[in-house]
């Protein structure tokens, strides 16, 4: 039976309820200077808001090096009631030291499949998805190396693998990459970002691969995009790829969190959610929220 990975166990997709899919609880990179997310107070207080207005489970796309502190995480979702999924992979190569980097060649896959079967490190908690990361128009030989690393862990373990796109660009090469060189199955890949990027063309023919597309915002870095979604969402469901939209938060620093000022989590809910409301009705939101997270996620998990 296919189940949902949280770092308390495996759930039903039901018991996501609804479902923040794409956000960060955790962040550090030093390409992130100053305002990274390690604040754990804060990390509690953001999905408790979250919880408040109505949020059930989120989804935490910080993968291997940029300070998950996965070992928290049980205690944070049980303090505040909200489920979380972790997640194995590995970003841009710019996020990284050359030594880290190097500790990882001949044995990525083994890292991913480790992390999802037997845990994060020494904490016990395992992943739930693979994250990996495109480059802008383009994918590198890190990004070749990372996702093909990602498909053979997929293939190992029926993880979905989570893609984040470079300003919401390349989705075509990532999904000729991981469904066709690589053999991973389109609706097993999420691809993030695309409201970065709001181009109807490219979003249409991401949906009719079969892919999940991952709508996450609003951010303070891409306002100048983020306002466009609603209208990227509507032609979607219009078009029939309701059942492939996703939603999430994407908050990546101190303060875009709600606790600090910003939008944070709570904003999904407060604000984006009325709004694709009046464009797309109640009931097929809702089925974005709730049903379609439990459809990406769950995995019939051998181990």
């Amino acid at each position: 039976m296919s189940r949902v990975r949280t770092v308390l166990g495996d759930v039903l997709p039901g018991q996501l309820g609804v479902c923040d899919a794409h956000d960060h609880l955790f962040l550090t990179s030093r390409q992130l200077p100053g305002p990274e997310l390690r604040d754990a107070s804060a990390a509690r207080a953001e999905p408790a808001a979250f919880r408040a207005v109505g949020g059930g489970s989120v989804v935490q796309w910080t993968p291997y090096g940029m300070g998950r502190r996965a070992a928290e995480l049980p205690v944070l979702s049980r303090e505040t009631g909200v489920r979380v999924v972790a997640a194995t992979g590995l970003h841009q190569a710019a996020h990284y030291d050359d030594a880290t980097l190097d500790g990882l060649r001949g044995r990525l896959t083994e890292v991913f499949v480790a992390e999802l079967t037997e845990g994060i490190g020494a904490s016990g908690v395992r992943a739930g998805l693979i994250k990996v990361a495109g480059g802008f128009h383009a994918l590198d030989a890190h990004a070749r190396w990372t996702m093909t690393a990602a498909a053979e862990a997929h293939h190992a373990t029926g993880a979905p693998v989570a893609v984040q796109l470079e300003l919401g660009t390349g989705a075509l090469d990532v999904l000729d990459l991981l469904c066709g060189e690589s053999g991973v199955q389109p609706h097993r890949v999420i691809l993030g970002h695309l409201n970065r990027s709001p181009d109807p063309v490219a979003h249409r023919q991401a949906a009719a691969s079969g892919a999940y597309l991952a709508f996450d915002g609003p951010s303070r870095a891409h306002h100048a995009t983020d306002w466009r979604m609603p209208d990227a969402v509507r032609r979607l469901a219009d078009a029939g790829f309701a059942d492939r939209l996703l939603l999430g938060g994407d908050t990546t620093t101190s303060a875009a969190r709600s606790v600090h000022g910003g939008p944070g989590m709570p904003y999904l809910l407060r604000r984006v959610r009325p709004r694709l409301e009046a464009e797309l009705g109640s009931e097929l939101v809702a089925r974005v929220l709730t049903e379609n997270p439990g459809r990406a996620f769950a995995v019939d998990w051998a181990v």
